[in-house]
């Protein structure tokens, strides 16, 4: 079992950044694949960045590839998604999600996930 808690979210205006985190507990992070989904008021939850199990490779979607950036901090067992240059469409709130299968592209295949934190671009 993985408890999962995002926080960092907030109100920014257009062009600045914010540092989303999520710490884990229960098991060891690195194993899993770890990602950052959002869900904006009446869309569907899209997929937002990935980090595959212990080897890290990292995957974006292409609305936020070249701003956004995901890490992990393996020892303190934590996952951060850094966000730059906010745009308004990237309000939304931000879940974190863990899960052993490695299509990370879907939510469907994650076993765990966050709470949620809201992020608030305005222009």
């Amino acid at each position: 079992q993985v408890q999962l808690v995002e926080s960092g979210g907030g109100l920014v205006q257009a062009g600045d950044s914010l540092r989303l985190s999520c710490a884990a507990s229960g098991r060891t992070f690195s194993s899993y694949v770890s990602g950052w989904f959002r869900q904006a008021p009446g869309k569907e939850r899209e997929f937002v960045a990935a980090v595959l199990y212990s080897g890290g490779k990292t995957f974006y979607a292409d609305s936020v590839k070249g701003r956004f950036t995901i890490s992990r901090d393996n020892a303190k067992n934590t996952l951060y998604l850094q966000m730059n240059s906010l745009k308004p469409e990237d309000t939304a709130v931000y879940y974190c999600a863990s899960g052993r299968d490695g299509r990370y592209y879907s939510g469907q295949y994650y076993d765990y996930w966050g709470q949620g934190t809201q992020v608030t671009v305005s222009s």
